[in-house]
């Protein structure tokens, strides 16, 4: 093991333009996709024919012929056939976790270079066979002759055809994270107007952003798609207000109260994104500028089944427990990226960390962690106007992010990302 370790460069980043389910990218695969957007930052930075340290980056829903699906793009790509590359999932946190794995190698001096990344599609989402079919057809194969096959015949029944469909829910209560998020929003007394304000402004900054051209170098048009899909400039508060609430309208509970929208709430979504990390004497010998660095990151979890916390609260968790590691606070940031799965649960983790009780009772502080500057947040929008692709969604992020740090100069940025199973994934930048 080495006995210091190396700043972790973030060279850049490159994805595809995020598509709503079941429209462009409806007949792409994950690794149709993926390939296109490590194909487009190989050619960004000249990596054609390169022998990378690793290729790390994942799927969220996947199909059984995706079991080695990174390694596959990466030959599919201009990559050196002899980069290695695997598989990581860790729900929504996926790809900024495929992040922290390739950064740490690089800080370990293991590998000089590596790619982080994640895909997803929900429009080729995989279709199971019904449980008991799927046995029987196992028995089938290894049944020894033809005449023990036949004897398995008669087994076959009408019910056994019925397919085993993604289920959109936790395994563990049978609510779906919509539902979930819908009950923090309730708790936290998150109400309709600013959920859709949030909303509204993230429409409203990512149309600026690609105005700006800001997204020229961080983006793969793939399909026919040039831009995010899923974004409308047009989108206001007052039409936002118009939508009839998703989630929290199957529960007596919530009576009237629901307040969570297709609207103000991230859609189904198909796409793929990656970053190029690097040491710097790796990106010095190559004249490859670098745009910020890798310098914290943390990983929590909530007993969201039986300890009574909301699903998607785990980077309540983990953010104070990082910056006690880099002796940091919340305000001592320039730019925040809190990935925007729902606008409730974005306005109820900021509640979280200015709450005095909560802070005290549930993160074991003496204050609150306090807040932030509104205005530094999600800057150029996030994942209610962009789209959120699972395990797609980190990497968008820390390229976002990082290119953010380069045009100011200077600075620092957190990413917190919130994740099925109760967990969350975040993340210092610095420049």
């Amino acid at each position: 093991m080495a006995e210091t370790t190396r700043r972790v460069a973030i060279i850049g980043g490159n994805r595809i333009p995020f598509a709503r389910s079941n429209g462009p990218y409806a007949s792409a695969s994950n690794q149709d996709m993926l390939t296109a957007a490590l194909d487009g930052l190989v050619g960004r930075f000249g990596l054609q024919g390169e022998r990378l340290g690793e290729v790390v980056a994942g799927a969220v829903l996947k199909h059984s012929r995706d079991f080695n699906l990174t390694r596959e793009s990466v030959l599919g790509s201009r990559l050196s056939p002899q980069t290695p590359a695997y598989d990581v999932q860790q729900a929504c946190g996926t790809g900024l976790e495929a992040v922290i794995l390739v950064a740490n190698k690089i800080a370990l001096g293991q590998i000089d270079a590596g790619i982080a990344g994640g895909v997803d599609t929900t429009s080729d989402a995989p279709i199971g066979v019904n449980e008991d079919l799927r046995r029987l057809l196992l028995k089938f194969n290894s049944a020894k002759g033809l005449g023990a096959r036949l004897k398995l015949l008669p087994k076959l029944r009408p019910s056994h055809v019925v397919p085993d469909v993604p289920r959109n829910g936790e395994p563990r209560t049978g609510l779906s994270m919509g539902e979930h998020a819908a009950i923090t929003a309730r708790e936290w007394e998150i109400e309709r107007q600013e959920q859709d304000e949030l909303a509204a402004a993230s429409h409203r900054k990512l149309a600026v952003a690609y105005e700006c051209g800001f997204f020229d170098d961080l983006l793969t048009p793939f399909l026919g798609l040039t831009r995010d899909q899923n974004l409308r400039p047009d989108s206001t508060v007052d039409k936002l207000a118009k939508l009839k609430p998703v989630f929290g309208t199957k529960s007596k509970e919530f009576g009237d109260s629901a307040t969570m929208t297709a609207g103000n709430s991230t859609p189904l979504s198909d796409g793929a994104a990656t970053v190029l990390l690097a040491g710097e004497e790796w990106a010095e010998r190559r004249r490859l500028p670098v745009l910020a660095y890798f310098t914290h990151c943390e990983t929590a979890a909530v007993d969201f089944v039986h300890g009574g916390e909301g699903l998607l609260m785990a980077p309540t968790y983990a953010v104070p427990r990082m910056l006690a590691r880099a002796g940091l606070e919340l305000g001592d940031f320039d730019f925040y990226e809190i990935h925007e799965a729902f606008a409730s649960q974005v306005l109820a983790t900021l509640k979280a960390w200015e709450d005095p009780g909560y802070c005290k009772e549930k993160l074991g502080l003496d204050a609150p962690l306090g807040s932030i500057d509104r205005a530094k947040l999600n800057v150029n929008g996030s994942s209610l106007a962009a789209g959120h692709p699972f395990a797609a969604t980190g990497g968008r992020i820390v390229a976002t992010l990082a290119k953010l740090l380069a045009e100011k100069g200077s600075g620092r940025g957190l990413i917190s990302i919130c994740a099925a199973g109760g967990q969350g994934v975040t993340a210092i930048l610095e420049r």
